[in-house]
């Protein structure tokens, strides 16, 4: 199945599509990066990841990052992906977030990582 690639943008003059793996993707990084409150018919969707890159790098960042994750695609993402491993790391001023999941739609295993900079 095809479905609109998240951010919307135009490829040779029509939508942009993504397979099922990669919306899963998109949706992954919609639900990281939405702060609680920002969208208007869904006010508790999001884990506001961005918000707590603003506390300063430590190990104490990176186990809440951590329990943020888990936690945010358990509730949003279970449907449609079983999260596999989890590695939240601090390297200098980055924040490095590495996610292995498997999606339930075809079993396929998937990898991808973020990495923000942090004040």
């Amino acid at each position: 199945m095809n479905w609109i690639a998240h951010p919307y943008r135009a490829e040779l003059g029509r939508t942009a599509l993504s397979d099922d793996a990669g919306h899963v993707r998109d949706m992954l990084e919609q639900v990281l990066f939405t702060v609680p409150g920002e969208r208007v018919n869904r006010p508790d969707f999001g884990c506001g990841l961005n918000q707590l890159l603003f506390l300063g790098n430590s190990p104490d960042l990176a186990l809440s990052v951590d329990m943020t994750v888990r936690g945010a695609v358990q509730r949003w993402l279970s449907e449609v992906m079983t999260l596999e491993e989890l590695t939240v790391r601090s390297e200098d001023a980055t924040l490095v977030i590495d996610l292995t999941y498997r999606l339930k739609s075809t079993g396929e295993s998937q990898q991808i990582s973020l990495s923000r900079p942090v004040s």
